[in-house]
């Protein structure tokens, strides 16, 4: 809750700035292109007592803020990429709960070859900023587990390679040879499973008693960014990776992540934002996540 409250305290200055009429200010030129998007969701719903189709009270309050910032020579490129998502629910008779979660970050720099290829060096960050928690039902009574937090897990990748970029909204990275460190600094996740259960000796890869695991990987990357139609923007990105000490299909991390953002006018958008995760040192299953959101969208831009 209090990550929550630091990022609204955070954002809040950018709508501030939004009502300050800056068409007369004078624009110092920047070699950087640069877009922000930040905003703010709430969701609210009541039923009086006696609703017969029946329903649950709720609230949610949701914020989030995309950055991307792009500078460019005739043979040089180097991107920076930072997302960051964070929302609640409070639903009648349950405590507050995160519904939203995600720290996103990667930087690239890539070196032109030829008309369609790049070689590339990038590093990607990824983790959540609350912790996560685990709800089930014990004999009538909810009981909550915390199964990870913050830097539990925190994925670090280093990748060198070759990036096949044909047109400007997508783009193919190859990573031949790319450093992974897996990280839980948060040795309690472990006891929560209980300290002598064997099959939990490991944690997200990561051994007990350990805070960091390292791999030497061959990653992929396609990622996707267009404005399919007037203010409807998709922004996709598959990542891949293939550890070389185990190569085999079932092995293969995969994680699929999908942002749609709809603006209705310069103040408002609707967001639909899905991931889809298989890892093998995660579940066995393929996990997914989706959050559909309507709210206030405010826009920084110096690309045109």
């Amino acid at each position: 809750m209090r990550t929550f409250f630091l990022l609204l305290s955070v954002f809040t200055p950018f709508f501030l700035l939004a009502q300050i009429d800056t068409a007369n200010m004078p624009k110092p030129v920047s070699k950087w292109k640069t877009k922000i998007e930040t905003g703010l969701n709430i969701t609210q719903a009541s039923y009086s007592g006696n609703w017969k189709a029946g329903g649950v009270n709720s609230i949610s309050l949701g914020t989030f803020l995309n950055a991307k910032a792009v500078r460019k020579t005739e043979k040089n490129e180097w991107t920076n990429d930072l997302q960051l998502l964070y929302g609640t629910v409070k639903n009648d008779g349950q405590d507050l709960r995160k519904n939203a979660d995600r720290i996103f970050f990667d930087s690239k720099f890539s070196h032109k070859i030829s008309n369609h290829w790049n070689l590339f060096a990038s590093v990607n960050f990824m983790s959540q900023f609350d912790a996560g928690f685990e709800y089930k039902l014990v004999n009538g009574a909810e009981q909550s587990k915390r199964i990870s937090a913050f830097l539990a897990p925190g994925y670090l990748t280093e990748a060198l390679g070759f990036e096949y970029k044909p047109i400007n909204y997508f783009s193919a990275q190859f990573g031949l040879g790319a450093l992974r460190q897996t990280f839980v600094t948060d040795q309690q996740l472990y006891n929560n499973y209980g300290p002598t259960d064997k099959e939990f000796n490991e944690l997200y890869g990561v051994k007990r008693g350990e805070n960091m695991r390292n791999q030497i990987v061959f990653q992929t990357v396609l990622n996707f960014d267009k404005e399919v139609m007037k203010n409807v923007n998709i922004k996709a990105r598959y990542m891949g990776l293939l550890d070389y000490d185990r190569l085999a299909a079932t092995y293969i991390v995969s994680r699929l992540d999908v942002s749609i953002t709809a603006k209705v006018n310069k103040y408002i958008s609707t967001n639909l934002n899905g991931v889809l995760l298989y890892d093998f040192d995660q579940d066995k299953d393929i996990q997914y996540s989706q959050v559909i959101s309507l709210g206030v969208m405010y826009t920084f831009s110096n690309t045109k």
